[in-house]
């Protein structure tokens, strides 16, 4: 059952047919009536949105880039707020958002999702430098706009002041007096590495939030003359609560006095880890996280506050600029230190 055949059962032009569907104010309501009842009848369900796609140039949708799985836009905090900003900006005017993930199978990344996805633009969320799947949207010619990493020459680019935001965190520990500190960091390669980071891989992480939270620590360091390389870094591939908590064996037998948690969901997952230990946060341990995502304010954690929801308000009005054929300037939004109960001196 095509739009024609249903145009020559009723003796009308296959333009009428159509207009019955896609522009009813075009058509006789008694005259439309008769077409949709028809095509009930015949369990005609209207036109290809793929064909009607193409042929108005509109896809009418966002397509989200996103790292990890598809289940990772739900369940990581900080994710789930800044696309809700980004939805937010988009209902506003009609469109609607595409999740496409960017997983790795067998170590290699698979961009099928964006060569075959009906869109109109790209927001590009936290994928590496050099991805696949970026690659595939630039090939395209989709209007891009990235957000946290990778940056890319000419990409409007929407980001924060991580290394700030890092540089102050850390500040605040040494200020504290905490001199053995330790870091449960974000990932810095997609090759699923767990564990202490060497130094060929904490010297050159291909994310940019990563590379960019460790310079400020870094930063933080060499003004109080203390040696960053003495500071284990333990390595998640994956920003989960559950795999920082597995680290913390590992880090107490370093025994630090403070963790750095490169996200807040690492740092909470580092309390958890702690307190089955038998290890009490702050008395024992201080823990800081970064992004101060909802979770964060009812545990008392100590953080880099980020707005997570106006991040995606901002890249959504920059995506909706390029679909326009505008090319948005780049924003890079404040960050803020905010002391709660997870700190203490050593």
């Amino acid at each position: 059952m095509t739009l024609q055949t249903l145009a020559d059962r009723l003796g009308v032009s296959r333009t009428t047919a159509s207009n019955a569907f896609n522009r009813p104010d075009q058509l006789n309501p008694a005259l439309r009536e008769k077409v949709l009842a028809l095509a009930a009848e015949l369990g005609y369900a209207g036109p290809d949105p793929a064909g009607r796609a193409l042929r108005s140039g509109r896809a009418g949708a966002i397509g989200v880039l996103l790292t990890e799985r598809l289940s990772y836009a739900f369940g990581d905090p900080a994710a789930v707020a800044t696309l809700r900003g980004l939805a937010e900006e988009a209902e506003r005017f009609g469109i609607s958002l595409s999740l496409l993930p960017a997983p790795l199978i067998g170590g290699v990344a698979d961009s099928a999702a964006v060569r075959r996805a009906l869109v109109d633009a790209c927001f590009v969320y936290a994928l590496p430098a050099e991805h696949p799947s970026v690659t595939a949207a630039l090939e395209r010619r989709l209007p891009l706009v990235v957000c946290d990493t990778p940056q890319i020459p000419g990409v409007p680019f929407v980001s924060i002041d991580d290394r700030g935001g890092a540089r102050a965190v850390a500040q605040h520990l040494l200020d504290l007096g905490h001199r053995r500190l330790a870091v449960v960091s974000l990932r810095m390669r997609d090759d699923g590495h767990r564990g202490f980071a060497g130094e060929d891989r904490r010297c050159d992480p291909a994310y940019r939030v990563t590379a960019e939270r460790m310079t400020g620590y870094e930063e933080a360091f060499a003004t109080a003359g203390l040696s960053w390389r003495d500071v284990p870094i333990y390595e998640v591939d994956v920003n989960a609560r559950a795999l920082a908590a597995e680290a913390v064996p590992a880090l107490l037998q370093r025994e630090p006095t403070a963790v750095l948690g490169m996200s807040d969901e690492l740092a909470l997952g580092v309390i958890e880890g702690a307190r089955a230990a038998g290890v009490e946060v702050p008395s024992d341990l201080s823990v800081v996280g970064f992004d101060d995502a909802p979770p964060a304010a009812p545990r008392g954690l100590t953080t880099v506050r980020q707005s997570l929801v106006e991040k995606g308000r901002v890249a959504g009005r920059m995506v909706l600029e390029a679909i326009d054929g505008k090319t948005p300037a780049d924003v890079e939004l404040p960050t803020e230190l905010v002391v709660r109960a997870s700190t203490a001196t050593p």
